[in-house]
């Protein structure tokens, strides 16, 4: 495998010293897993790490001039969204050894599958002056950091919004609705959306207090999930283009779809599943209840 250098001098790996990446949760920091099983789309991420960068070794290994300007920079992208976006920037100073904190907060609706997280040290302006094969572009890439943490838990994995219902298609009385939408190679955060309704105090309460829920949060989230859980499976079953032996793609919503029958369902077959259905739809459903433990303490 080739790797690719830059066509200029680039800070040497001993130069930058990168701790590891955290996540707060009530102001209380742990380091960030390589899997976060508790997260969810409800969750946003409050996230930090430290970083310690020898200015004058790396002005000295890349020939640049005190005067060169240089940034700390992360950015992060989500492959269940498909986003990519710029976090935190912080300028280093001229001379010494700094350690700086880069910390961002990600919105949970934005996120979804392997969230990565890069930290770069950045030339931030152009420089006019500096060593042969020095860098001069704005932009260039002195150092570079990379971390992956997939992102999955046991709630409906796909973005929420709080609606009024009075002001929708759907009765104004209503909890909850789930759009479907697209083909099964869909991006599963653009197929999906779960609608809550705002006049729904207690229901809305629960999905705000989802990382730490109480006992009347709990019986609401558990109804909900099992409710989804249902929606997809019938959707799943009524589709006869979906299967499980098709790679539809990783983050689309037919690999969703076959990651969630196979875990209700595991060792059975569609037809099976769909014969099953066509007998008797409401102990389908009371199977479905079974299935998904709802009411269980976790």
């Amino acid at each position: 495998m080739s790797t690719q250098a830059p066509p200029y001098r680039a800070a040497p790996s001993e130069s930058v010293v990168a701790g590891p990446w955290q996540w707060l949760l009530d102001d209380v920091p742990s380091e960030l897993p390589d899997v976060l099983s508790d997260w969810d789309y409800r969750m946003d991420l409050s996230l930090r790490q430290q970083v310690t960068v020898d200015v004058d070794l790396v002005r000295e290994s890349t020939g640049l001039p005190p005067s060169a300007k240089l940034t700390l920079a992360m950015i992060w992208t989500a492959t269940g969204s498909g986003l990519k976006a710029a976090g935190d920037r912080v300028s280093l100073p001229e001379s010494g050894i700094t350690t700086v904190e880069l910390s961002t907060v990600l919105s949970g609706s934005q996120l979804g599958g392997v969230l990565g997280l890069e930290t770069t040290l950045v030339l931030a302006e152009y420089s006019e002056t500096g060593a042969l094969a020095s860098p001069r572009r704005a932009g260039s890439i002195l150092w570079t950091d990379k971390y992956e943490t997939r992102l999955q838990g046991d709630a409906p994995l796909f973005p929420i919004a709080v609606v009024d219902f009075s002001k929708t298609q759907y009765p104004e009385e209503a909890g909850w609705h789930v759009e479907i939408g697209g083909d099964l190679e869909t991006a599963t955060m653009g197929a999906l959306l779960l609608l809550v309704n705002e006049r729904k105090q207690v229901l809305v309460d629960a999905m705000r207090n989802a990382a730490k829920p109480r006992a009347v949060d709990r019986v609401v989230l558990s109804t909900v999930h099992a409710d989804v859980a249902r929606t997809l499976v019938e959707y799943a079953l009524h589709d006869q283009d979906f299967t499980l032996e098709v790679d539809y793609g990783d983050e689309s919503i037919g690999s969703t779809l076959q990651a969630l029958v196979s875990r209700l369902f595991p060792g059975q077959s569609l037809v099976h599943l769909r014969r099953r259905q066509e007998q008797s739809s409401t102990a389908f459903v009371t199977e479905l209840q079974h299935a998904v433990r709802i009411f269980e303490e976790s």
